[in-house]
């Protein structure tokens, strides 16, 4: 093996370690709602997120939910899709951590929106990914009011929703 054949294979492993793919096809379980196929409902005393396909079926993805005092409920609808956005501290979490930057860049490893952002139609509230370390926070009321996932699982929700997509809330 000659070193351009190390160089290569040196720069897709690299690429695979930073590049987020899309999770492989879901499973769906069982599910009974109102809700219309292709909602989203986001259970936040179950810390689970559904993407409703209708028929008594849903995907479900573990989440982390906004913390106390920062919890709401109810109706709101996708108004925008990004991909590894940059993040800019909201004014609330701003005062609670002082010592963050201004802006951290989209796919930077501090960058706590991960590898998409799904925005809704509330003041600076997404769907987003994850940094390695909020990972293991996923599953807790850990929140300023955004929906965490795992990287692969908004990789994968990303694909399925549409701007407009609604998303109902559960408290």
């Amino acid at each position: 093996m000659d070193w351009r054949c190390v160089l290569v294979a040196i720069v897709l492993a690299a690429t695979t370690l930073v590049t987020p793919r899309a999770a492989p096809a879901r499973e769906s379980t069982h599910y009974e709602t109102s809700a219309a196929p292709g909602t989203i409902v986001i259970d936040a005393s179950r810390r689970r997120l559904y993407f409703i396909l209708g028929g008594g079926k849903a995907i479900v993805y573990p989440v982390g939910v906004p913390k106390r005092g920062a919890e709401w409920s109810g109706t709101a609808s996708v108004n925008g899709k990004f991909v590894r956005p940059d993040w800019v501290p909201p004014s609330d979490v701003r005062v609670e951590e002082p010592s963050l930057p201004a802006r951290v860049r989209g796919g930077a490893p501090n960058n706590p929106m991960g590898a998409r952002a799904i925005t809704l139609d509330r003041s600076d509230i997404a769907i987003h990914g994850s940094t390695r370390r909020m990972r293991a926070t996923i599953g807790g009321a850990v929140s300023h009011g955004c929906i965490r996932m795992r990287n692969e699982d908004v990789i994968d929700l990303y694909g399925r929703v549409h701007v407009g997509t609604p998303v109902l809330m559960l408290p």
